[in-house]
């Protein structure tokens, strides 16, 4: 496996701060389909793509500036 192919795992303290969100509110997302699922390492540990925190995050910069639409 080339260094460009590894993909690195964030732990939660790393995803908070990345995001600015609380545990809560990461778990809440999660189960609501609205954030990237969470990597089961161990039993006792979890962890997230680093790459697929970032989309995440660029997808919410992208919809920043577009107009609300109504339910």
């Amino acid at each position: 496996m080339s260094p460009a192919s590894v993909r690195k795992i964030l732990r939660l303290p790393a995803v908070q701060a990345k995001t600015g969100l609380g545990r809560d509110s990461i778990y809440r997302l999660g189960r609501q389909g609205l954030f990237p699922a969470r990597i089961k390492l161990t039993q006792r540990c979890s962890g997230w793509f680093e790459d697929e925190i970032e989309s995440w995050l660029a997808e919410r910069a992208a919809k920043r500036g577009a107009p609300e639409r109504a339910a």
